[in-house]
């Protein structure tokens, strides 16, 4: 189907055109009727589909501006499907729950249409208008109907987020002033013959890349603006921010910086592992101090994306790395990424309806739920033990293959890395004892259990869980063709 991935784009920019000129009385129904329009695209672009092929497929080529070597091209591999896919079932969940104005409703169908764009496009001028186009809303929608502190958390958000991009752009500016293109697949072919750039430039141009990526994940030291957006954010809005928004960032990280820059990648190797553990360990320990549910999920996020980076940066790190434990690691990291959107972003789920019902969202707010509200207890449990990485849950598969893969290549780096999945495990039961157990605290008897409507959605996600904790196999065999074509190619 000709300009299939332009359609997928366009249905949330035109949902968003008639929200702001229609002013229909019911924003989030026509949000929610045009997001199932996009689900049929997407199914559309899934079944269209060749597992089996690791190159881009469904490509659509258009020239644009030919005077900069920008032009319109698009295409979906595994990965690039995958966050599609996830892109499609987070946005829905975050307009089911919570109501949100017509202005908020349209942002947020921008957002989508930029998501989609982002995780499509192949050329870097187009990438990053679409990159950029995700992040104007998501200040908006922080800065307007945020919290309290909302000013404070979106500038911060505007800062490093604006910062990391001038210095995304000004690298590939480099790159495009000395190879003449944007085109990631000749940059990428380009990088395989030899050093992409020479000299000391390559590793300004490193570093600015780099700085950008690593603001969007957001790796450490760089991830002190996502505690308080995330915060402060609408609790739809963090479901969007935490479930989709920050894997552009790990996107950025597989797509760009490791294919371009694999010498850089492996003489720094040491350093980025580093940073990667950091992640991993002080996240849950700053997750484990939080006395507000919002910023503890919000740091464990850190965390959990921490997994990721580790995986990717062993990879790049050990170039004569095992092709079993090259795949393992990689293959964890793509499912990892699908994983902890859809976890996080219940988690989030959870503690919004925990704020609606009590009007606060502190640990100590609460105690003894259990006994008024088992249902949201047990079904809040699941996402807890999932993002802890509890087997028969989706959470395991992606840690245990990066692990898996990790320890072959890089033992010390890994080792000290499970004291992470430690802190993590004392964070979640900490935060159970206070929430669940114990006497029913007074300022919790009214609190009611889960609605009619809160079972319809927390159900279905919680199933989703299961299935991917239990038979994997349908999500691997989207992206195993890809992963063996990007391990060859870091390697």
């Amino acid at each position: 189907m000709a300009g299939l991935i332009t359609f997928l784009i366009l249905i949330p920019l035109v949902g968003a055109l008639a929200l702001f000129a229609g002013r229909p009385r019911h924003p989030r129904v026509i949000a929610l009727l045009f997001n199932a329009l996009a689900a049929f695209y997407a199914l559309t672009l899934w079944q269209k589909f060749d597992s089996h092929a690791a190159g881009l497929q469904i490509v659509e080529r258009h020239a644009w501006i030919p005077s900069i070597g920008a032009e319109y091209l698009v295409g979906v591999d595994g990965l690039s499907l995958l966050l599609v896919f996830l892109t499609t079932l987070i946005i829905p969940f975050a307009f089911v729950a919570q109501r949100f104005e017509r202005g908020a409703c349209a942002l947020i169908l921008i957002m989508q249409a930029a998501l989609y764009g982002t995780f499509t496009a192949q050329n870097f001028v187009l990438w990053f208008l679409f990159y950029e186009m995700s992040l104007v809303p998501a200040f908006l929608l922080i800065k307007i109907w945020g919290g309290d502190k909302r000013d404070r958390a979106a500038t911060k958000f505007f800062l490093y987020t604006f910062l990391g991009s001038v210095t995304m752009l000004l690298g590939f500016l480099g790159i495009y002033f000395s190879k003449g293109t944007f085109d990631f697949g000749q940059l990428v072919d380009l990088a395989k013959t030899g050093p992409l750039l020479n000299g000391k430039f390559v590793w300004l141009v490193f570093a600015g890349i780099f700085l950008g990526l690593a603001v969007k994940v957001p790796l450490f030291p760089f991830h002190t603006w996502l505690p308080d957006a995330y915060e402060t954010a609408p609790t739809g809005v963090s479901m969007v921010l935490t479930g989709v928004l920050s894997k552009m960032g790990v996107y950025g990280f597989i797509r760009l910086l490791l294919p371009l820059f694999p010498n850089e990648i492996k003489i720094l190797g040491p350093w980025l592992l580093t940073l990667a553990v950091c992640s991993i360990v002080f996240a849950p320990l700053a997750a484990w101090a939080q006395r507000d549910l919002k910023r503890m999920v919000a740091y464990l996020s850190i965390n959990h994306l921490g997994y990721c980076m580790l995986g990717l940066f062993v990879i790049g790190a050990r170039s004569t790395s095992s092709t079993i434990d090259a795949h393992a690691a990689l293959s964890g990291v793509f499912i990892q990424i699908f994983n902890h959107g859809i976890t996080a972003a219940t988690l989030f789920y959870f503690v919004g309806l925990l704020e609606q019902r009590r009007g606060r969202r502190g640990i100590d707010d609460f105690g003894g739920l259990m006994q008024r509200t088992p249902l949201l207890c047990g079904w809040m449990s699941v996402a807890m033990f999932s993002s802890l990485g509890l087997p028969g849950l989706n959470g395991f598969i992606g840690e245990f293959l990066i692990f898996k893969g990790s320890f072959a290549l890089a033992f010390g780096f890994t080792a000290i890395a499970i004291l992470g999945l430690l802190f993590t495990a004392i964070t979640f039961m900490r935060a159970m004892q206070s929430l669940f157990s114990g006497p029913l605290a007074e300022s919790s008897s009214g609190i009611v259990d889960l609605t009619r409507g809160e079972r319809f959605v927390i159900v279905p996600v919680t199933l989703l869980m299961f299935a991917i904790g239990v038979a994997p196999q349908f999500l691997f065999n989207t992206f195993n063709a890809t992963v063996i074509r990007m391990a060859q190619l870091f390697a």
